[in-house]
C-alpha cells in the first residue's frame, strides 16, 4: 500500500543514517531520532482531539518543527494545510475558512499574523512553537510528550486518503486548496529517485520556504525515500548557501530561476567550492539559458526540471549528458507519466512529429510581418501547445471546487496545466510560457518567455517581464518592464536594438516600462496581474 510516512519508513530501514541537518541551530539529527520527534507530535495532535481526515494549520518558518509537524499528519492520517509565511491574516482567513482546520501551530516570529488570524477567523486551538503567545493555547515545546515514549501505531490510510492540502498563490484570485492524497506524495518519492538517479549518499540542501510544494515534494520526500540527508537553511542567504553547499558536501541542489541568478552575482560564487555538486536544477519558472552557461563555466551539471503543485513537482528528467546536448530542455516525463500538447487555439492534439501549427507552414514563412517590418515570418520547428498530464502523481483536484476541478481534469483523466510547451522530435519537451500569458498580435501568437529570455542577455538587464497590451491596429502588442543592472542606463533603443534579429519584428515590445523590481510571490514567479494592474492604472 502506498503511504506517505516516508520518514517512518526510512527510520524502519536505516535508522542510524542522518537525515537532518539544521544549519540554524546545529542539530544533526538521525533518521530514528526524527522519526521519533515527528511521532511524538502525531501523539500531541491526536491529544487535540483531531481524528483521521482532520485538518490542522502550519504557519513557520523552516525548522526541525515543522518537519515534524509534516510527518506527523502522515503517521495520524491527518492533513496538514501549510500557510505562506508572506501572506497577512486577512489573506489566510480565506484558507483558514475554505479548508475547515480545527488547529493552528505557529512560531514566535508569526505569533502577531496567528494572533489577527484568531481574531478573523473561529480557531479551536492554536499551538505556539516557541512561547506562549495572544493566539495560542499551549506551547509545542511543554505539550508534545516525551520522544522516549513508544510511538503509537500509524494509522492505517488508503493511498487515496488526502495527507496536504496545499494552497496555490492565488495570483489569478482567491488561492485554491489542491487535494494531496498519500498516494502522490509516495508515488513523486519512488519516481524521483528512480529518473533522478537519486542515492543514499546524496545530500540535498533546503532554503526555499517550506510551506511550498517545491521545497516539500522536489527534495525532501525524494531524498528521505531513498535514505539521503537534507540540510535545512532558515531562510535564503547565497554566502551562507555557498558556504554550506562546500562544508556539508552537497551533491544535489534545487533552486528556482531568482535564486539561481541571486547566487551566480553573489561574490562567493566565483570561488564556492563545487566539487561534491554532481547536478544542480532549476523549476518552478522558465529558465534563462545564460543562466546555464553561466553554471556550467564552472563545470558543473545545470538540469532544468518542471512541475506544479497538481501534478507533482517533479515530472520530467533527463540525463547529465542530455541537460548538455538539449540545454533549455525540460526532458522526457517520467516513469508512467503520460503527456500531450493540446493547440491553444482549436483545442486539437499535436501529434508527435508534427511541425509548424495552425497556419500550413509554407504560408507561415510566406507571410511577411504583422508590423509590417522585417522579413518573412518563420515558424518556430516544432508548435506549441497546452501541455496535459495524466499519471500517478496527479493530484484529486481541488477542495471543495468542484468546478475548478472539472476546468483543469478532463473526463481521461488529464490535467490542463494552463502551461504551454514544444516537443521536438526526439521526444524532448521545452516550456514556452503560460497559456494565460500569451497575447495576439496581428493574428499570430506571441509568447512573452522567448522575449524575457533574449532580454536577460542584455548585460544591463537585471530582470524582465513582458505582457500582452491592447493596440488599435494589432489587437495586442507587448510590453516589457525591465529592471536595469546597478548603475544601468540601458534604454528603448538599445533593447530593441538588442532584440533585433533576435526575434521577428512582431514579437519586439512596443512599449517599454523600466521598474526597480518585478512583483514576484515567494517562488520566484512575476505577478503579472500585478502588471496588468499597473498598465491599466497608467492608462486610466
Amino acid at each position: 500500500m502506498l503511504h506517505g510516512d516516508v520518514l517512518g519508513e526510512r527510520a524502519r530501514l536505516t535508522p542510524d543514517k542522518l537525515a537532518l541537518v539544521d544549519v540554524a541551530s546545529g542539530a544533526r539529527l538521525t533518521y530514528a531520532e526524527l522519526d521519533a520527534r515527528a511521532a511524538a507530535c502525531a501523539r500531541l495532535l491526536r491529544g487535540l482531539g483531531l481524528r483521521k481526515g482532520e485538518r490542522y494549520g502550519l504557519l513557520a518558518g523552516n525548522r526541525v518543527e515543522y518537519l515534524e509537524c509534516v510527518f506527523a499528519a502522515a503517521k495520524a492520517g491527518l492533513v496538514l494545510v501549510p500557510l505562506s509565511t508572506r501572506a497577512t491574516a486577512h489573506e489566510l482567513k480565506h484558507v483558514v475558512e475554505h479548508s475547515g482546520l480545527r488547529v493552528l501551530i505557529h512560531d514566535a516570529a508569526h505569533a502577531a499574523v496567528a494572533g489577527a488570524l484568531r481574531d478573523l477567523v473561529p480557531i479551536e486551538r492554536v499551538v505556539a512553537l516557541d512561547a506562549p503567545s495572544r493566539a495560542a493555547d499551549l506551547v509545542f515545546a511543554d505539550a508534545r510528550p516525551p520522544l522516549a515514549e513508544a510511538p503509537e501505531p500509524r494509522e492505517a490510510c488508503d493511498p487515496e486518503d488526502l495527507l496536504f492540502l496545499l494552497y496555490t498563490s492565488g495570483t489569478t484570485g482567491k488561492p485554491k486548496g489542491v487535494r494531496v492524497p498519500h498516494r502522490m506524495v509516495a508515488w513523486n518519492g519512488y519516481n524521483t529517485v528512480a529518473c533522478w538517479g537519486l542515492r543514499e549518499d546524496d545530500v540535498s540542501p533546503i532554503f526555499t520556504p517550506l510551506y511550498h510544494a517545491g521545497a516539500l515534494g522536489a527534495f525532501l520526500v525524494p531524498i528521505f525515500t531513498v535514505g539521503g540527508t537534507i540540510v535545512l537553511h532558515a531562510g535564503f542567504d547565497p554566502a551562507e548557501v555557498w558556504a554550506t553547499i562546500g562544508r556539508e558536501r552537497c551533491t544535489v541542489v534545487l533552486g528556482v530561476p531568482t535564486i539561481w541568478k541571486l547566487l551566480a552575482e553573489a561574490p562567493e560564487f566565483a570561488t564556492a567550492d563545487l566539487s561534491s555538486v554532481r547536478f544542480l536544477i532549476s523549476g518552478g519558472a522558465p529558465l534563462p539559458e545564460w543562466i546555464i552557461e553561466t553554471y556550467q563555466q564552472r563545470d558543473v551539471v545545470f538540469k532544468q526540471g518542471y512541475g506544479l503543485t497538481e501534478v507533482g513537482v517533479n515530472c520530467f528528467s533527463m540525463t547529465v549528458a542530455e541537460s548538455e546536448r538539449k540545454k533549455g530542455s525540460i526532458g522526457k516525463p517520467l516513469l508512467f507519466t503520460e503527456a500531450k500538447l493540446l493547440d491553444p487555439d482549436t483545442g486539437r492534439e499535436i501529434l508527435p512529429g508534427e511541425r509548424g501549427g495552425g497556419l500550413g507552414a509554407e504560408e507561415l514563412r510566406s507571410r511577411r510581418s504583422p508590423h509590417g517590418t522585417g522579413g518573412g515570418f518563420t515558424p518556430p520547428p516544432e508548435p506549441v501547445g497546452e501541455l496535459l498530464l495524466r499519471g500517478p502523481h496527479v493530484c484529486q483536484g481541488y477542495w471543495n471546487d468542484p468546478a475548478a476541478t472539472a476546468a483543469a481534469l478532463d473526463a481521461e483523466g488529464f490535467f490542463h496545466t494552463g502551461d504551454l510547451a514544444r516537443r521536438d522530435a526526439e521526444g524532448f519537451f521545452y516550456i514556452a510560457g503560460r497559456r494565460k500569458d500569451m497575447f495576439i498580435s496581428g493574428g499570430v501568437n506571441v509568447y512573452p518567455a522567448e522575449i524575457e529570455a533574449e532580454l536577460l542577455l542584455h548585460p544591463q538587464v537585471a530582470d524582465a517581464a513582458v505582457i500582452g497590451v491592447p493596440h488599435e491596429t494589432w489587437g495586442e502588442v507587448g510590453c516589457a518592464y525591465v529592471v536595469r543592472r546597478p548603475g544601468a542606463s540601458v534604454g528603448p533603443e538599445a533593447l530593441d536594438a538588442h532584440l533585433d534579429g533576435r526575434l521577428a519584428r512582431y514579437k519586439v515590445p512596443k512599449h517599454w516600462r523600466f521598474v526597480d523590481a518585478l512583483p514576484r510571490t515567494p517562488y520566484g514567479k512575476v505577478v503579472k496581474p500585478d502588471l496588468v494592474a499597473m498598465w491599466a492604472k497608467e492608462q486610466a
